[in-house]
């Protein structure tokens, strides 16, 4: 009898073992600017055929600011940028007196300035292996607050290369695979900036990372790993047309008053020199208001979650969409220009609103829904990689439950 016991423990062992062997591995990738409607203009296959065979929204709400660091890591904390610190592209931080911008390799890669937990620092304390091909946060100087293999980040590194790194991370021996690994791909961003939505070079950017799916697909077959992989795409926000007829000079509106003026385009950032300052400066743009909506900090709207934190401004300018606020010195570049493309508006704008896909063993079949938020993917990140979610976040599981074959 005590023999058929230990027999039956060393089974139940052997089984849980097996069981925690066969976790999924998770790819997470993001196709930048990847509006929420180029998948329908017929030339993206291999997204078609994860919509036919596993999950896909209708849209992929991003946070306020519809800017790409901000929303990469609203994705991978799961929090509001009011909540994780990175609140813009660029921004000033009126306690160090610095200015965060994304081209600054000092300022990305300083822990200060990203308050947030990342996916893979919840990862790494409950000894799950991660990798990151290029995301934000990612390189950051602070080893235990980096996944376990990453990627400084090279904007010119070939498409081709970053699939390759991605598979050769799967490749490795199974104790020192990644279970999540994270991939960055810019095109469609890139070239939405600089002709506009509705060009040549953005439809030939979307064939082009639509093709990169197949071209994981075939490495992923190649290695065995295909049935057992989650493949996840999202992208951090959408894209809109502007021109350089809707503009709005607003440092030529504020002359006479002193302020340190950050970020243009959709959203510019006001801090007022004195508190005199900062009355008159309201005043003035209150009184203008016109393609464009003013606020003091305390009074940004609720639904934007973007006033709870000490480095957003005291005066926060909102432009309409397809509108820019600029400065001086950028009206020369406005005039230039004919056409382009751009975000950062209301993250209630359809334009602003990205993808998601995904396919695998854990993902249901054939499933559309609505519009889900990009903040409820770290949670789900974590159910995927049976661990414990940061419980100190936005996300909520509950709202993207519904996308997974046992719920």
């Amino acid at each position: 009898m005590f023999r058929k016991k230990i027999i039956l423990l060393f089974l139940i062992i052997v089984s849980v073992n097996l069981t925690a062997q066969q976790k999924s591995y998770n790819i997470l990738i993001s196709f930048d600017g990847f509006r929420w409607d180029y998948p329908n203009r017929g030339i993206t296959p291999n997204l078609e055929f994860i919509k036919q065979h596993g999950v896909h929204a209708n849209s992929l709400k991003p946070c306020f600011p519809t800017k790409t660091f901000p929303n990469h890591y609203s994705i991978v904390t799961g929090l509001y940028p009011q909540n994780h610190g990175i609140i813009a592209n660029t921004f000033y931080n009126p306690i160090t007196e610095k200015m965060y911008r994304i081209g600054d390799t000092t300022a990305v890669r300083d822990p200060q300035n990203y308050i947030g937990e990342a996916i893979w620092e919840t990862a790494k304390r409950q000894g799950v292996i991660t990798a990151s091909y290029f995301w934000p946060g990612s390189e950051l100087t602070l080893d235990y607050r980096r996944p376990d293999y990453y990627e400084k980040y090279d904007h010119n590194r070939a498409y081709s290369k970053r699939i390759e790194g991605v598979l050769n991370w799967l490749k490795l021996p199974f104790n020192q695979r990644p279970k999540l690994i994270t991939v960055y791909f810019d095109a469609t961003d890139t070239y939405g900036h600089k002709f506009g939505t509705n060009s040549p070079e953005v439809t030939q950017s979307i064939m082009q990372l639509d093709s990169l799916i197949g071209k994981l697909f075939d490495g992923l077959k190649s290695l065995n790993l295909y049935d057992s992989t989650n493949v996840i795409i999202v992208s951090d926000h959408g894209m809109t047309d502007v021109d350089n007829v809707r503009i709005i000079n607003i440092e030529e509106m504020l002359s006479g008053t002193k302020q340190k003026i950050v970020d243009s385009g959709p959203v510019m950032y006001i801090f007022p020199d004195t508190d005199d300052d900062k009355s008159k400066i309201y005043n003035l743009l209150k009184a203008s208001e016109k393609n464009y909506k003013v606020y003091y900090r305390e009074e940004i709207p609720e639904y934007l979650n973007f006033s709870k934190s000490f480095i957003i401004p005291p005066i926060l300018i909102i432009a309409e969409p397809g509108w820019s606020l600029i400065t001086n010195r950028e009206v020369k570049k406005y005039n230039n220009m004919s056409v382009g493309g751009n975000h950062g508006y209301d993250n209630n704008y359809i334009d602003m609103h990205g993808i998601f896909f995904a396919i695998g063993p854990d993902f249901k079949t054939g499933y559309t829904c609505g519009t889900i938020q990009n903040i409820d993917i770290n949670p789900l990140l974590a159910e995927l990689l049976h661990i414990i979610p940061n419980q100190n976040i936005d996300g909520k599981f509950e709202r993207i439950e519904f996308l997974l074959k046992n719920y």
